[in-house]
């Protein structure tokens, strides 16, 4: 099968799943296609699927990975020993595990087509992610709290596994409460890692964006973080601080720099 014969058997089979959207036509454009098969697969709720569709998801998001270009860390020069600076789309990173910036209650983003990397990560891992997510959920029986961490296989992304935590929202100023949670969600992550045998690591700006956590003072409290627990811990972990903007970038590049 060609991408576009990929694309059109998922958008049917999921239009297939629920009335609602019987009624919905599939657009000749290969751009509108995508657009409307990423939506269906950020609203779908979390389940299983036939072999068959599986085998066509995953044929399909890898091939698109590929389009966009994998980037393996290792071919990225450290700012620091073991620490590595890097700006561009989580999804396209190769390491051992990502970092995924969820809400309470980790089952990614609904939002059709949203930006968020909640978003962005469940869309090109697969519905299997969602799945995964929803029946560690169950078994908690609660939200997840603020600051604590969870791991599931990354599926279709370069990555191995995705480490999903939860930030602290900031509404009104920022407190010594918000900061000691977004440390622990680095923290948390970085346990989690040793435990599961991660060797590299790749967190994203946790908490900044619709979170309202200063862009600064959570690149500070992250790289603060980081190296205490590396050396703490005497941790060979490496780890890749991934950033998307532009003011992100050059506030981690100068953080890393003067240490």
């Amino acid at each position: 099968m060609t991408q576009r014969e990929r694309r059109i058997y998922l958008i049917r089979a999921l239009l297939r799943e629920d009335p609602e959207f019987r009624r919905f036509s599939i657009p000749e454009s290969d751009g509108e296609q995508r657009k409307l098969l990423r939506a269906l697969f950020n609203v779908r709720l979390p389940g299983d699927a036939t072999d068959e569709f599986l085998e066509i998801q995953d044929e399909y998001l890898r091939a698109e990975t590929e389009t966009k270009g994998v980037v393996d860390y290792k071919a990225l020069t450290p700012i620091q020993n073991g620490l590595y600076l890097w700006q561009g789309d989580i999804t396209r990173l190769r390491c051992d595990a990502i970092v995924n910036a969820a809400n309470s209650q980790m089952l990614g983003c609904f939002h059709p087509n949203h930006t968020c990397i909640d978003n962005c990560i469940h869309t090109y891992a697969g519905i299997q992610l969602r799945r995964d997510c929803a029946q560690i959920m169950e078994r908690q029986g609660h939200d997840e709290e603020t600051g604590q961490a969870k791991i599931t296989p990354a599926y279709n992304l370069p990555a191995h596994y995705v480490i999903h935590t939860v930030g602290p929202i900031v509404t009104g100023r920022l407190t010594q409460e918000h900061e000691r949670l977004l440390a622990s969600c680095y923290r948390s992550c970085m346990e989690l890692a040793e435990e599961n045998g991660v060797s590299s690591i790749a967190f994203c700006c946790i908490s900044t964006g619709v979170f309202c956590f200063p862009n600064r003072r959570a690149a500070e409290i992250a790289v603060q973080t980081v190296q205490g627990y590396r050396q703490t811990h005497n941790s060979t972990i490496e780890v890749i601080f991934n950033v998307f903007q532009d003011t992100d970038y050059e506030i981690y590049h100068e953080l890393l720099s003067s240490r």
